[in-house]
């Protein structure tokens, strides 16, 4: 007689069980090797507020070093303060590797259709139509943004895209300036502050220091080596500055801010608004214009941008007196230049 076990409700031999667990750790074996090579990160929510919030980062620029901020803000919301987290990342499609310099291709955006909040932080990207979609019917939903530095000139389209309005010189179609203008409050004007030698000092502006993405943040505290983005004043329709930027003599926390008509008046570089997209919904936008992985470096900064995702998200009645922002893992950012991103990186390797 046969031996033999119930497995799964049914009666089977022990030869054809050994065959069923082999089967079950093939595919569990497959499967995580497939997760593995998914061209973006998801990081579940543990425990915290944002437990039930789906957070969608969105990554490619060639200079500040996107790909290094947005996963690192990430560890920091899932980690420390319960939200789910995808991020995705201008891949090569070629060797599946992160390159900041590939213009044309962010796999995964279909994580948008769950998306409660997307944080976008792009410089000229010409998406194909298939991609951009869904990043189009995310912005014209009436859910929130978050747009960091580039993300005022994230589109560049050429030719005859049927999203050209999205390009951050686009006239016309009222939608002079593109995303970044109608959406987000600005598209790309100038360096404000000398670049690379005049570091950037955030002052609360008047009147805000009890908006809730500021608590626990006082004059000074937001600071960041890359330099002020020049805008036009006033900021259009209902947007409302937090922060003003103080343009410093050099590269360090307390340098002294430069003399003259530069800092007269300071130019925002952090302000919320809303937009009204194809839906009729009116969204919460937030918009900071210091965001590279340098400055991410700064307790202020982290702290700013974490508390954004809770107002963004409608969560700013928890949002902590002081909001718990240390670092999750290492985080050794490079310099902000072009082609200063360390190449040959698939995005699993991001979480070892």
């Amino acid at each position: 007689m046969r031996a033999s076990v119930r497995f799964g409700g049914e009666c089977l031999t022990r030869k054809a069980v050994a065959w069923s667990l082999l089967a079950a750790f093939f595919a569990a074996t497959v499967a995580t090797t497939v997760r593995a090579e998914d061209p973006w990160i998801v990081l579940p929510g543990k425990a915290g507020p944002g437990q039930g919030k789906h957070v969608v980062m969105i990554s490619g620029d060639e200079e500040y070093r996107s790909e290094e901020t947005l996963p690192a803000l990430a560890k920091i919301l899932s980690e420390r303060h319960g939200f789910k987290c995808t991020v995705l990342f201008a891949i090569d499609p070629a060797t599946g590797t992160i390159n900041p310099n590939q213009s044309n291709n962010i796999p995964g955006l279909e994580a948008l259709k769950t998306a409660d909040l997307a944080v976008i932080f792009l410089r000229f990207r010409s998406l194909p139509d298939d991609q951009m979609q869904h990043i189009v019917d995310y912005v014209e939903s009436g859910k929130p943004v978050i747009g960091l530095r580039t993300a005022t000139h994230a589109f560049n389209f050429q030719g005859e895209s049927k999203f050209k309005k999205y390009t951050w010189t686009h006239k016309g179609d009222n939608f002079d300036g593109g995303f970044g203008r109608q959406v987000l409050g600005e598209t790309w004007i100038s360096h404000h502050g000398n670049h690379g030698s005049e570091s950037t000092r955030g002052i609360v502006a008047p009147g805000q220091e009890k908006h809730p993405i500021l608590r626990g943040i006082k004059s000074g505290d937001v600071w960041g080596p890359t330099d002020v983005y020049g805008v036009r004043l006033p900021l259009p329709g209902d947007s409302q500055p937090l922060l003003l930027g103080a343009v410093l003599t050099g590269m360090k926390f307390d340098d002294p801010p430069v003399e003259g008509d530069k800092n007269k008046p300071m130019m925002p570089i952090a302000w919320v608004k809303s937009y009204t997209g194809a839906a009729g919904k009116k969204s919460r936008i937030f918009t900071s214009t210091i965001g590279a992985s340098t400055d991410f470096s700064n307790e202020g900064v982290r702290r700013l941008l974490v508390n954004a995702c809770y107002w963004c998200t409608g969560l700013e009645e928890k949002i902590p007196e002081k909001s718990s922002v240390e670092l999750v893992g290492d985080f050794k950012p490079l310099p902000f230049k072009f082609n200063g991103a360390k190449l040959g990186v698939k995005p699993a390797e991001l979480l070892k």
